[in-house]
């Protein structure tokens, strides 16, 4: 029920972003009705892809190919409305200035093929970006830290569609080089009917570490089975943090591990984060780390905290829809001291959701060193 809710609001608002996009940008170019009639014709033809697109997301049954093809509109559609609000904004502004019938009409086509040559750098960039994850590194100093710690995080997977077994492999292997004492998983791991997830999983298996990998929910694990998929992570050896905390290293040498669930807990009325349960019981001379998907779960953390590890956001994963997710998050990439005792990192996501594109906010495995300060 949530994942048919979800998906007919998803659907819903890029109808909106096509209707926009013909009535304010293809309507007012530079062009003979016929090519504008070809180019709604266009429009069409996307969102029927972005259509097949989530029926294949949730059923699991298309092969890379075809998830790859019907995957692109949602993010060429997104840019096409940046584009469009640009072009309006841009023919506003040209039709208050004074200008001779003539200039106007010049400045008028040099911004239609402007845009049009916008547009299609955009999302070619884009894909060009989705092809990698760089290794961000990232050194975090601690109170009361004895000596460092090498911290590898991951979030925002999405198992699913393109990010498959293949993906899963290649990501262990490079995480693996780095000889990390743990690893993190915040959140967003399993994107698609558990079954067709398992073989991508399995692969997690493969993963090296000195004391273990850790993993909590994000919001989409809510949409597919929360309990078999913690049940599922669980077989594979790695520690799900639900609500709860851990000791990593030595004791009196080492630091609290602490984990959530995800606020979307709070609208489904199960699986909801209690970040007092989660520090009960933690050593209170060591530094304590907490994982929580969402950045925006800082505001529910008054002490006990000294740095917190989220997702969620992929930076925006294209760049112009970063301004959207600041409205609510209050952050949104990259290390930030929240107040004088708690620092955030936020991890770009190392996958994507949707559309293989990634513009101004690239996939990421971060590499992070914990020091004493």
């Amino acid at each position: 029920m949530k994942t048919t809710l979800f998906i007919i609001a998803f659907l819903g608002v890029f109808a909106l972003l096509n209707m926009y996009i013909s009535r304010r940008y293809i309507h007012h170019l530079h062009l003979s009705a016929k090519h504008k009639r070809w180019l709604r014709y266009f429009l069409y033809f996307n969102y029927a892809g972005i259509i097949v697109y989530m029926i294949g997301r949730y059923t699991g049954d298309f092969p890379n190919w075809l998830f790859f093809l019907v995957s692109l509109p949602i993010g060429i559609l997104f840019l096409l409305f940046c584009t469009a609000l640009f072009y309006d904004i841009s023919r506003l502004f040209l039709n208050a200035v004074p200008l001779v019938p003539k200039r106007r009409e010049f400045f008028k086509k040099t911004l239609d093929i402007s845009s049009f040559g916008l547009a299609f750098a955009l999302s070619a960039k884009a894909i060009y970006e989705a092809r990698f994850v760089k290794l961000e590194k990232v050194t975090i100093k601690l109170k009361n830290l004895k000596q460092s710690y090498k911290i590898i995080q991951l979030s925002d997977i999405h198992i699913g569609g393109l990010i498959d077994a293949k993906f899963i492999a290649s990501l262990v292997q490079r995480v693996n080089t780095l000889n990390p004492d743990i690893v993190v998983i915040t959140g967003d791991l399993v994107d698609i009917k558990l079954a067709h997830a398992m073989p991508a999983l399995h692969e997690l298996q493969s993963l090296q570490t000195k004391y273990g990998t850790y993993f909590i929910v994000g919001n989409h694990e809510y949409f597919h089975d929360i309990d078999a998929i913690l049940n599922a992570v669980k077989s594979l050896g790695i520690k799900v943090l639900e609500n709860e905390n851990v000791y990593i290293g030595e004791r009196n040498n080492g630091f609290n591990l602490a984990g959530v669930y995800d606020l979307f807990g709070y609208r489904v009325l199960h699986h909801m984060p209690e970040l007092e349960l989660a520090l009960k019981g933690k050593d209170e001379a060591s530094p304590t780390i907490l994982l929580a998907h969402q950045p925006r779960f800082i505001e529910e953390v008054q002490n006990g905290v000294d740095l917190m590890l989220s997702g969620h956001t992929h930076g925006g994963q294209l760049y112009p829809f970063r301004f959207l997710v600041q409205l609510q998050q209050p952050y949104v990439s990259g290390l930030h001291e929240h107040n004088e005792t708690l620092q955030i990192y936020v991890n770009k996501g190392t996958g994507f959701w949707g559309p293989p594109m990634r513009l101004g906010a690239s996939s990421e495995i971060t590499h992070i060193t914990i020091e004493p300060k």
